[in-house]
């Protein structure tokens, strides 16, 4: 049979297996040399929610998702060419993301009778069971076949069978004529105190490469080339590596050393991790006892001259609230970056949701607006945490940034940006004053008070939770709180000022005009793509700032017929639409499963209303 290579615009690949197969790691590492070889991606991990889960069990399947292309990719795809099943609970798990076309590669040592049955499927023969013989399987021996490539290696048997996932990798890499040399030295740094194993990973991953080369399972394999990416130096990112280098691009242009004092918590920990890395530019980070803890430390920090971060998931989110409100009435800069994650309670603590946008916009006692901002992709989360950092310092005043387990775990290429192209960071800092100093005393077009650094002669001030005056006397009295409240709200309004006007995706005006906020950013647009294929009159308003809202939002939504809201919630951004934007009419999508959409969701809904 004469093989081919067959030129194909984009593909989807999952992988998937037993949370200690390394199924993160062999996604990422072909996630990497795909970017490194220049196509556009965008990832999907997908992690169990229990600490360890029962072996072999549905419950602890771990996938991880990857698109590539030639062309524009917005999404991790809704259903993947290729999927990677390392045991029965793989595949029970994830054959209903297989297209009619994809080959599936399975394992065949873990498909016996007991893997069989702990993965819940009826029968011994799983693949009838599903309905997906009509896919092109390839069923091989992987398991045996890394013992043997592995069996003069020295290695224990444990630590042999732990090297499966670099043989299917390599199969994989065969596939799609995947150059090695990346993960080879990948392989050499994370094995550089433990020389040993070096060689055999390679050899592994060579031999799996050799094997999908000489069985006739497989006849053809596929080429994405290179996509067109604007000119530029570019990296593969996830959202919560973004967010950290754009507080720190935020400290660097301000002038403000950093300080993150937070808890960790999943999936918000590797921000902290990041900023921890990064001592040589001045970062100070404190991992707290406690979530309450973590924003209060940044309280203090931002008291004392610093630019200050907090960062966490939902259920922090809650226990940060009271301080939160501290931080409003102190009218301190402050950035708290909300990793969303499926709740309530602790929830689903791996999966993905747009839940806490109520909370991030009303989660506090009293009259206490905040600025609240969301990201909509992983490498946007570097622009939205440095404007996040700028807002917070030049406005004075606590800023929430709204990511999402999606964002955060995410990946994608990114263009480097120069730290000379993005805008300067002005913080009102005080260093003298004429007379008595008073703390609460505002700019008259923005509202904002002056930033005083403690131990300044002559700039003495008290701060702390009580309501003050504009001198900064502690004050009951009932007509100088109804002008803080009113100063402070207007202090937030007034931002609307600075943000960038709402754009539209697609025609100017229409028949519907698809609405979003967050992460689910790349499926709309893919979906919107779709539509004007099809000759339809659909266009996109997706929302990074949410309070406050773009001043020209009344504008744009006066020019479609139907809005339709799509959020992985309950509709908390289409009841907020209601309350500021009372004269339109509102459909809504919804999803709280804990996954993303798909873009098939999007367009079965705008259809429905077209």
């Amino acid at each position: 049979m004469q093989h081919k290579i067959i030129d194909i615009e984009d593909v989807v690949i999952r992988f998937a297996g037993d949370s200690g197969d390394g199924m993160q790691l062999t996604g990422t590492l072909f996630a990497d040399s795909s970017a490194l070889f220049g196509n556009d991606i965008s990832t999907f991990p997908d992690f169990p929610a229990e600490i360890r889960a029962p072996q072999g069990t549905v419950s602890g399947v771990s996938g991880f998702q990857v698109h590539i292309g030639s062309v524009e990719i917005n999404t991790p795809g809704d259903f993947c060419d290729v999927l990677v099943a390392m045991n029965p609970a793989a595949l029970m798990a994830n054959a209903k993301w297989a297209k009619p076309t994809a080959t599936v590669i399975l394992d065949e040592d873990a498909f016996d009778e007991k893997g069989i049955a702990r993965a819940g499927f009826k029968t011994m023969d799983p693949i009838a069971e599903l309905g997906i013989g009509d896919r092109n399987i390839i069923v091989s021996p992987i398991t045996t076949l890394t013992k043997e490539s592995l069996k003069d290696s020295g290695l224990d048997l444990k630590a042999i069978v732990r090297c499966k996932n670099m043989f299917t990798l390599g199969m994989c890499f065969f596939l799609f004529n995947k150059d090695m040399q990346h993960t080879f030295e990948y392989i050499e740094r994370k094995f550089k105190k433990k020389p040993a194993l070096i060689e055999p990973n390679k050899k592994v991953l060579r031999d799996g490469f050799n094997y999908a080369g000489n069985i006739h399972a497989i006849a053809n394999t596929y080429y994405v080339q290179p996509a067109a990416l604007e000119k530029g130096t570019y990296r593969n990112i996830n959202g919560n590596q973004a967010t950290a280098w754009g507080l720190l691009a935020a400290s660097e242009k301000s002038g403000v050393p950093l300080f993150c004092g937070s808890y960790p918590i999943t999936p918000a920990t590797a921000i902290l991790e990041e900023l921890a890395i990064h001592k040589n530019l001045g970062a100070k980070t404190l991992q707290c006892e406690d979530e309450i803890a973590g924003i209060c430390t940044a309280i203090g920090a931002a008291y004392a001259g610093n630019f200050a971060v907090t960062t966490t998931s939902g259920p922090g989110l809650s226990l940060k609230s009271e301080a939160l409100g501290l931080a409003m009435i102190t009218e301190l800069p402050l950035v708290l970056v909300d990793v969303q994650r499926s709740g309530p309670s602790t929830g689903i603590p791996t999966k993905t949701e747009q839940t806490d946008l109520n909370q991030a916009l009303y989660g506090r006692n009293g009259e206490c607006p905040i600025m609240v901002m969301a990201a909509h992709s992983p490498s946007d989360c570097f622009e939205k945490a440095f404007y996040a950092g700028k807002f917070a310092m030049e406005h004075m005043m606590p800023v929430i940034l709204l990511t999402e387990g999606f964002l955060g775990n995410g990946s994608e290429p990114w263009k480097i940006p120069s730290m000379k192209d993005l805008p300067e960071i002005h913080p009102p800092f005080i260093k003298e004053c004429e007379g008595r100093f008073k703390p609460f005393e505002r700019d008259p077009e923005t509202f904002v008070r002056k930033w005083a650094v403690p131990g300044t002669p002559g700039l003495e001030h008290r701060v702390g939770g009580l309501e003050k005056s504009p001198e900064g006397v502690i004050s009951s009295d009932p007509l100088n709180h109804q002008k803080m409240v009113d100063l402070r709200a207007k202090k937030v309004a007034r931002v609307a000022r600075d943000i960038p006007p709402l754009k539209v995706i697609g025609d100017a005006q229409g028949e519907v005009l698809i609405v979003g906020w967050g992460g689910t950013f790349g499926h709309l647009y893919t979906a919107v793509k779709e539509f004007h294929k099809a000759g339809k009159s659909v266009s996109l308003a997706h929302f990074d700032y949410i309070n406050p809202l773009p001043e020209n939002t009344d504008e744009v939504f006066s020019k479609f017929r139907k809005i339709i809201v799509c959020e992985l919630n309950s509709g908390q951004f289409a009841d907020y639409l209601r309350a500021r934007h009372q004269k339109y009419s509102y459909y809504q999508l919804n999803k709280v499963q804990g996954q993303p959409f798909i873009v098939k969701d999007v367009i079965d809904a705008v259809n429905a209303i077209l």
